[in-house]
């Protein structure tokens, strides 16, 4: 009795020491650890990282706490990406986000198991990212930016109907960047379907810019349009900069160019595309596997006009084209 009395007070004097057990739901979580490797500087990139980031949180994961991001940015420099993608698989990630075609394509390069969730890249397909849309295979997925390359043609007969004296239309495109050439190619259909004289005009680096511009002003180009492009999207301030100096209307893919000064632009919605990225690193994070989830395309556009660009270069839009814009910055 005295022994079963003794065990019985030992027991209690444990438990109170120890305490209780905990809850499974109350253990510590493993907190995830992903890498992002971006292409322009930090700053360049901030509206479609605070996208992607909204998009983590509205799913649970916040920074700090059970999730670390390992940003690296190439600073504009495609060079650097190789060793910025080696940093982040020494670092053993749990998976890698890219949000354009360079990225993907240093990242895939990197490493054959580590998870790689795409963003806005070009046709995954074409550039051996994945199998299939539907059925991507291997250790990458994510979303593409590209839709039909029509979208190129659509964007001209906007240009045009927004600058309807235009004749002349150059497209400032990046020989560097793979799967630009379907995109042209709609563009050359559509500017003889409008009548409008075309003119390929390549820059590889920034530094070429200038000489690009003198090419349109040689050609009297009326008007330009911008393939989209993660070297233009970095440069985008200083291209609505010299667009405004050479006073020429500019057609952009994507809002953020006119919300750095840019006339117009029309393409998907960049910040639903990143939002939706988040959902890729959820669902691998809680153990699905990338070859298994189909590859996304854009859902949502929009036509973006920046009244102030258009008073800049002394250009007055037809008010049915405003009326139809999605989003008017003034």
């Amino acid at each position: 009795m005295r022994r079963t009395t003794a065990g019985i007070i030992a027991a209690l004097v444990l438990g109170i020491v120890a305490g209780p057990p905990v809850p499974h739901a109350q253990q510590a979580t493993r907190v995830a650890r992903i890498g992002w490797l971006g292409f322009p500087t930090r700053e360049v990139a901030e509206p479609v990282v605070q996208a992607f980031r909204r998009g983590l949180k509205d799913l649970g994961w916040v920074e700090g706490q059970n999730i670390v991001i390992e940003w690296r940015f190439a600073g504009g420099r495609a060079e650097r990406l190789p060793e910025l993608a080696a940093e982040l698989v020494g670092l053993r990630v749990d998976l890698i986000v890219v949000p354009n075609t360079p990225t993907a394509l240093a990242a895939k390069d990197a490493t054959k198991t580590i998870p790689i969730v795409t963003g806005a890249v070009g046709d995954p397909v074409g550039l051996g990212l994945v199998a299939s849309l539907a059925r991507p295979g291997g250790n990458i997925t994510g979303l593409t930016a590209v839709v039909s390359p029509e979208i190129a043609g659509k964007q001209l007969e906007l240009l045009k109907e927004a600058v309807p004296k235009a004749s002349r239309v150059a497209v400032l495109w990046n020989p560097a960047t793979p799967g630009s050439e379907p995109y042209l190619r709609e563009a050359e259909i559509a500017a003889r379907a409008l009548h409008v004289q075309l003119q390929r005009v390549g820059a590889r680096t920034s530094d070429e810019f200038a000489d690009a511009f003198a090419a349109m002003a040689r050609e009297r180009a009326g008007a330009f349009i911008v393939l989209g492009d993660p070297m233009f999207f970095g440069q985008r301030t200083r291209l609505a900069d010299l667009a405004r100096r050479g006073r020429l209307p500019a057609m952009y893919s994507a809002k953020e160019y006119a919300q750095a000064g840019g006339l117009m632009s029309h393409g998907p919605v960049l910040a639903d595309l990143y939002r939706r990225v988040a959902t890729y690193v959820d669902k691998i994070l809680k153990g699905a596997k990338p070859g298994d989830l189909p590859v996304e395309q854009p859902m949502k556009f929009e036509l973006v006009v920046n009244l102030k660009a258009a008073k800049a270069i002394g250009l007055t839009i037809p008010q049915s084209f405003l009326l139809r814009a999605d989003q008017l910055i003034e």
